[in-house]
């Protein structure tokens, strides 16, 4: 009967771009792969079986996580790429056969890379990104005040669980709407002003926006919270016509792409 062997699993430590706590993970096994590959099936499960992964995988936590809950609490959505990053390279290493359309082209052509001469890092500068929120008066539909925040996984936990069922098969807009806390709206003629802080009342809202408010809820979201992130970048040269150019490539797309592939 097989007992288990006594396995020392490569490891390695992660700084989290928004958060800034620090965090050693180690490589997944084969039964962690294979859970993850049957995630897949099951696009709203994806980021709960991910989240778990990630903290199963963690081998030393800040003092302040002790449990899953306080992980979710204390961890953003760009924490998580910063440590999927690490899950990713300490398990696989090489970013491989990953496609590029040149955009001179147009051709395709594959690409393979260590993800460490990737990796690009912007640290947040403060210890306040999980209670920072930022109110934006929106330029078209006056009297409208979006209040934007930087979601953690358990906002993206509760917001899936709460409104999964009510917009199957539209994660995509629950997703872009976990940065908004509410909307606040004093009617021009007067009187009270309203705020909307209810999940589906939120979705509703901003649904209704003309396309230049939701520019500028996100041109604030990018420059208070978004561009403190990890980024996987390089310079890739066209193996058809030899055109140089940056290319942006998506952390978890590849991630997924590589468990598939094993």
């Amino acid at each position: 009967m097989f007992t288990g062997f006594d396995i020392k699993y490569p490891e390695y430590e992660v700084i989290t771009p928004q958060t800034g706590l620090s965090y050693n993970v180690r490589s997944l096994n084969v039964q962690e792969e294979e859970r993850l590959k049957g995630s897949m099936l099951t696009p709203s499960k994806i980021n709960e079986h991910l989240n778990k992964c990630i903290y199963d995988a963690c081998t030393k936590k800040p003092e302040k996580v002790i449990t899953y809950d306080d992980f979710l609490k204390s961890t953003t959505l760009k924490d998580r790429d910063a440590l999927l990053y690490g899950l990713y390279h300490i398990t696989y290493e090489e970013i491989r056969n990953y496609d590029i359309t040149c955009s001179a082209c147009r051709k395709d052509y594959p690409v393979t890379v260590q993800a460490s001469s990737t990796f690009d890092m912007n640290p947040y500068p403060g210890t306040d990104i999980i209670t920072k929120q930022v109110n934006i008066p929106l330029p078209i539909s006056t009297g409208v005040i979006a209040t934007i925040k930087q979601p953690t996984l358990f906002d993206e936990m509760i917001s899936l669980q709460s409104m999964g069922n009510v917009i199957t098969g539209k994660l995509d807009i629950l997703m872009e709407t976990l940065i908004l806390v509410n909307f606040q709206y004093t009617p021009i003629q007067g009187g009270d002003t309203l705020v909307y802080s209810e999940r589906e009342d939120v979705i509703d809202a901003y649904r209704s926006l003309p396309s230049k408010d939701k520019r500028k809820i996100y041109q604030e979201y990018r420059e208070k919270f978004g561009k403190y992130e990890v980024a996987l970048r390089m310079t890739s040269t066209c193996a058809h016509c030899g055109f140089d150019e940056q290319i942006n490539i998506d952390l978890v797309e590849n991630f997924f792409r590589m468990v598939h592939s094993v």
